[in-house]
């Protein structure tokens, strides 16, 4: 018998996650100043692990540093190659108090301590060391949190292990605070408008620079005020907004560009993955086929443990 999913209700956790989102921009932020460019920004995101969200390793000089937010014992982790250790405990503090306490580590730990100190992707930001507005922590919603994302990232992966083509990792952008993965049909797209809040056009363009099908999951905030999984693609072929995508509670917003899938949809279906997948696939057919993709060269069957892909030739 597998777990249920975990509830959760976008009001009831709503300042949690506006702390928590950034939280994860300071140290997400800090990846990003010391971490070699990457195309679409890929060399930025984190990771679902076995005990939050983590940086992956960051080069340091001669050393590594990875940071996690782990949401176990509610703590940000830092570790070195060198075998130093320090943490922050994740408690009810302002993000300016957490920005001071995450450079005070970074010094303990003899790491430079640069990083951008304004949030991006989020409107009329406020420098990380003046916000004191933002300073709740509910360390059993943000564990119900993550425990959500270690379902969906396995479905992602499960997702993922179908195309053959270029594809992103499952991973989590701490500027828009979602799970998201990537495909590519391999050509290039009109440049993006841009546009973004906070976030600088080449950036946004860079990031968009080929034509993409890509879903994700947000846990609620912005024009939605539910958690949701979303698909789009770009350039939206036409035709794509009137396609026929299941499941049935699966729907088009005009004003976001996206379809949206509610997550208590996927969460009281009798079987929450199978529903994930189906949505998954259901909006990548309908952007590649409306949009010329070669899917007969690009897909393949999903993945099975301890079997070899079978070459075609």
């Amino acid at each position: 018998m597998t777990q249920p999913w975990p509830e959760l209700p976008y009001a009831a956790w709503r300042d949690t996650l506006e702390t928590l989102h950034l939280w994860t921009q300071i140290v997400g932020k800090y990846r990003l100043a010391h971490t070699p460019w990457l195309n679409h920004s890929w060399h930025a995101t984190f990771y679902v692990s076995a005990r939050g969200l983590s940086t992956s390793t960051i080069p340091m000089g001669e050393r590594a540093l990875e940071l996690e937010f782990d949401f176990i014992d509610h703590a940000l982790v830092a570790r070195a190659s060198d075998g130093a250790r320090a943490e922050i405990a994740l408690a009810p503090i302002s993000v300016a108090d957490f920005h001071a306490r995450f450079v005070a580590m970074l010094r303990q730990l003899d790491a430079d301590t640069f990083l951008h100190g304004v949030p991006n992707e989020i409107a009329d930001p406020i420098p990380f060391d003046q916000d004191t507005r933002h300073a709740s922590y509910d360390a059993g919603a943000a564990h119900r949190f993550w425990q959500s994302l270690v379902r969906i990232d396995r479905v992602f992966r499960l997702f993922r292990t179908g195309f053959l083509g270029k594809s992103s990792p499952v991973h989590f952008f701490w500027g828009s605070f979602d799970l998201a993965v990537t495909r590519f049909s391999g050509r290039p797209a009109p440049d993006h408008p841009g546009g973004v809040p906070a976030l600088p056009d080449p950036i946004t363009r860079e990031a968009y620079s080929h034509e993409v099908s890509s879903a994700g999951f947000w846990p609620g905030g912005g024009a939605i005020d539910f958690a949701a999984f979303y698909a789009y693609a770009y350039p939206a072929p036409d035709g794509f907004a009137a396609a026929d995508v299941a499941p049935a509670e699966a729907y088009f917003d005009a004003a976001l560009g996206e379809f949206l899938l509610p997550y208590d949809a996927v969460r009281g279906s009798d079987r929450p993955d199978r529903a994930l997948l189906t949505f998954l696939q259901a909006t990548y057919a309908a952007a590649a086929d409306l949009g010329n993709w070669d899917r007969a060269a690009l897909d393949c069957p999903l993945g099975e443990p301890r079997v070899p892909r079978p070459l075609s030739r």
